[in-house]
């Protein structure tokens, strides 16, 4: 089964822990990142997936 995930927040040092901690799971970066502005702070996002061999139950 193919896991899909998209991380989502401000662009600092965690989130790019998050996504570190993820590919370090078995998790591999999926297209590209995407970048906003909310007028006041930059949202970043990366989509990430995963393949188990085990059914998924969120």
């Amino acid at each position: 089964m193919k896991l899909y995930r998209y991380l989502t927040g401000p662009d600092d040092s965690a989130f790019c822990a998050r996504v570190t901690k993820a590919l370090n799971h078995g998790w591999e970066l999926y297209e590209a990142p995407t970048m906003t502005f909310n007028g006041s702070q930059v949202i970043v996002g990366q989509a990430i997936c995963k393949t188990i061999d085990e059914n998924y139950d969120p």
